[in-house]
């Protein structure tokens, strides 16, 4: 399926220049929707995965589903003060400043194996961000999954050596 046939792009989004790629459109699409997800689980069922981590907010559209069709747990990766537990936490680069992703402290045991799923790759600053988070609690990143890559913009030079799955390319 051509699921770029279900993503609105639209320009000068938030800012000039911005090309934003809009997935609201695709999620409203309750069988392409669906078909993402299984199309991202068909991919990974050779990859030994013991949960699924995703960063707020889009993350969580593509990580927890795909965590239930790969039948193990989803870890949220929240922005700073949003988790209610003893978490950890990492900063982040923004265009203008940084930012602070947190985990909860026993979300992870070590020697899990995570995989990262975002709806986007784009400057790969907070998946890089998600894979330091899943290192510090002791989890193995098994991979990381996406919906959409913006190749251009190099991302997975940031991820180090994982394997990475994304299902459409700008």
């Amino acid at each position: 399926m051509n699921f770029k046939e279900y993503i609105r792009v639209i320009e000068n989004f938030p800012q000039p220049g911005i090309s934003f790629k809009d997935i609201t459109t695709l999620l409203q699409n309750g069988p392409v929707y669906k078909e993402v997800i299984n199309d991202l689980a068909r991919r990974l069922k050779d990859v030994e995965i013991d949960c699924v981590a995703g960063p707020e907010a889009r993350g969580f559209v593509i990580g927890a589903p795909l965590a239930v069709a790969l039948g193990v747990g989803f870890v949220p990766i929240r922005k700073s003060g949003k988790l209610p537990g003893e978490t950890i936490e990492a900063d982040y680069a923004l265009e203008y400043g940084k930012d602070k992703l947190a985990m909860h402290k026993d979300a992870i045991a070590p020697g899990q194996r995570v995989l990262i799923a975002d709806d986007l790759l784009a400057t790969g600053g907070t998946i890089a961000t998600s894979i330091n988070l899943v290192k510090q609690l002791g989890g193995t990143v098994a991979g990381a999954a996406f919906l959409i890559e913006l190749a251009e913009l190099n991302g997975r030079e940031k991820l180090g050596n994982i394997d990475i799955i994304s299902l459409v390319t700008y």
